[in-house]
């Protein structure tokens, strides 16, 4: 009777461990370009040094570039807008799973 709860705890780790091992990277920052045609956005991250000053935090200098082709985006990104993209790394490449124009659903709350 003792071993059930661990052949229990055995087989969701095992059945788990996949779902759990996709978690997506995050990054946040203002759009440098978007290309739907092209598949890519770029970006310059910003810091999580949030205030009331800095709402989506600072720039840091990194530029990154994001491939869109197999993303979910959301309100399209205009240059200057500030997105959020969660994204998985294959092999060198960024490639993102779903893109939000933070700037823009900011507005549309109001």
């Amino acid at each position: 009777m003792k071993m059930k709860p661990v052949a229990i705890a055995l087989v969701l780790a095992v059945l788990l461990a996949p779902v759990l091992g996709r978690a997506a990277e995050v990054a946040q920052g203002q759009c440098l370009n978007y290309s739907k045609e092209a598949g890519t956005l770029k970006i310059e991250e910003y810091d999580t040094n949030i205030s009331k000053d800095t709402p989506y935090g600072n720039p840091t200098g990194i530029i990154s570039q994001f491939d869109l082709t197999r993303a979910k985006v959301g309100i399209t990104p205009e240059t200057g807008d500030v997105v959020r993209v969660a994204y998985e790394i294959k092999e060198d490449q960024k490639v993102a799973l779903k893109v939000m124009n933070v700037s823009k659903q900011d507005l549309r709350k109001k």
